[in-house]
């Protein structure tokens, strides 16, 4: 017998999308294969994921490393209409750069004022 579940939507904000694309091709494998798992509801733990809470309640970090460099994709999971692609880039030092934090918020309150996850 099949066991059924329900998989849930991917919003992608399009730079997000936009750089993912640039992103080696097995990166880009493993990070599909990383939100598929949570769009079926997976709670992703360290070492993949990690959350973020200094950019803002329910944003994690996937955290990915490829042959030439780690990358990094924020997402946002207290949507009601699914998982949502906020940021992603290609980390170059030991911490998260502030920059790319402050990009994650900004594009979460994008995603919030348009009302497009509630």
């Amino acid at each position: 017998m099949r066991q059924s579940f329900t998989v849930r939507p991917a919003f992608f904000h399009p730079k997000a999308r936009q750089t993912i694309q640039a992103f080696p091709k097995p990166v880009r494998l493993a990070i599909g294969g990383s939100i598929f798992d949570l769009q079926r509801g997976a709670q992703l733990s360290m070492p993949m994921s990690r959350p973020m809470p200094d950019v803002a309640p329910g944003v994690h970090e996937l955290r990915l490393r490829g042959a030439d460099g780690a990358y990094r994709v924020f997402y946002y999971v207290k949507s009601i209409r699914g998982v949502v692609i906020l940021h992603a880039f290609e980390k170059k030092t030991q911490k998260t750069p502030p920059r790319e934090m402050e990009v994650c918020r900004k594009r979460l309150r994008e995603f919030l004022d348009a009302g497009e996850l509630t």
